[in-house]
């Protein structure tokens, strides 16, 4: 007997009886972004890797470490490891930045990074998302933040906690860099392999750091203080207290974490993270902020910009699984001609319905008809004769004789 072969390690089937709760993630989505006005998008699953080289950042851990890249025709091609700077890339070549603004746009699909496995993280994962173009005043912010949040709430995840930050513009960041590059220079090396990469290329991203040893760093006096001073310019934190303000007239309820700063290198002012405390355990569902030189970094006009991400795997896995994935109907019959013809009409008339395709004996059919259906639709000798249907409810195990005009009416 021949090897089987399995399915790649960090990648999963998504199985008929899980399908359910994927439709819901992706039909909320769809209600609830194009009611806002969010156009769906859908890009290419690779790009070109000089994409994400220049978008993501080449400082960053996907970059470094986790895109799936190849080469093809001498071009290198890269597995999209993330979304923003593909819809950024759509958003240029396609002209959008002659449209009105704000230009509105969601995405789902799949996303490819190379890393360890882990619950709710695969190599192959798929992301929702939305993106904003064309609009810096801070109601933008607003809106994408509480855009998520309904959309959170939408799938079952009340128990949420947002997180805020500012990063301020390029040029009051170039002094908190100094500052932390300061602070942090005594512990050089005690720092992660990774963050002394960072220190130098980008010291931002050392607040990112999950080692225990360096987030130990971060919580000594001196390190903490340069952390949690007042860095932004006051035209940033105009804009920053501006989003406070509208966040409380939405009563959207948030802190303001300031190591919060994502792992991608495009983010400027605005970032932010929600968490869920379903199923008892915190779990960061989704990620955003904004990106106001991205535009203008890949080609495209100075453009302002905001979105999020969030991983369906996650959602997944927090939202709360309901065993009812039952048929309407099942018929029941050992006229197997009867049968395909009563099936076809449920069908046609929108109800999940199915049948034995062998025939076999009626007592065999009706044991399957409990275990995957509501209703048992009975079609015997009597019933074809008389032109009548037997439907039983297979919950109360109630049972009627009706004549077959009325069986919509009764299952």
């Amino acid at each position: 007997m021949a090897n089987i072969i399995k399915v790649q390690k960090g990648t999963k089937d998504i199985l008929p009886q899980e399908i359910s709760l994927w439709y819901k993630m992706e039909d909320n989505a769809r209600k609830i972004f194009s009611n806002a006005g969010y156009g769906e998008l859908r890009t290419p699953i690779f790009e070109a890797t000089e994409l994400f080289a220049r978008g993501v950042g080449d400082t960053t851990d996907i970059v470094n470490k986790e895109m799936y890249t190849f080469e093809k025709s001498e071009r290198s091609l890269t597995l999209r490891p993330e979304n923003t700077a593909g819809v950024v890339r759509a958003f240029i070549e396609n002209g959008m930045h002659r449209l009105s603004a704000p230009v509105k746009l969601w995405y789902k699909g799949p996303m490819f990074r190379y890393e360890r496995p882990q619950a709710g993280r695969q190599r192959q994962f798929h992301q929702v998302g939305v993106e904003m173009f064309g609009i810096k005043d801070a109601t933008a912010d607003a809106e994408i933040i509480e855009l998520a949040v309904s959309y959170l709430k939408s799938l079952g995840l009340n128990d949420l906690d947002v997180e805020i930050n500012s990063l301020g513009c390029p040029n009051c960041r170039e002094n908190f860099k100094k500052q932390l590059r300061e602070v942090l220079k005594p512990y050089f090396n005690d720092l992660c392999e990774d963050c002394q990469t960072r220190y130098e290329k980008n010291p931002l991203r050392l607040l990112d750091c999950k080692v225990e040893s360096c987030k130990s760093i971060f919580e000594k006096p001196e390190v903490k203080q340069v952390i949690q001073g007042d860095f932004i310019c006051d035209e940033c934190s105009e804009h920053f207290e501006q989003l406070k303000t509208y966040l409380d007239a939405l009563n959207i309820k948030y802190s303001v974490n300031k190591l919060l700063v994502r792992g991608l290198d495009y983010y400027n002012r605005t970032v932010f993270e929600i968490k869920s405390n379903n199923l008892g355990s915190q779990n960061a569902v989704c990620g955003g902020g904004r990106y106001d030189s991205l535009v203008k970094n890949l080609g495209g006009e100075d453009t302002p910009a905001i979105g999020f991400a969030m991983g369906m795997e996650r959602l997944y896995s927090l939202m709360e699984k309901s065993p009812d994935n039952k048929l309407d109907a099942f018929v029941v019959s050992t006229d197997k001609t009867e049968a395909l013809k009563l099936v076809k009409y449920l069908r046609d008339n929108n109800k999940k319905t199915d049948f034995d395709f062998n025939g076999k004996k009626f007592t065999k059919q009706m044991e399957k008809a409990s275990k995957v259906a509501k209703f048992a639709v009975i079609l015997g000798e009597d019933e074809i004769a008389n032109n009548t249907i037997s439907v039983k409810n297979l919950e109360t195990s109630e049972q009627i004789t009706i004549n077959r005009e009325n069986l919509l009416n009764n299952i």
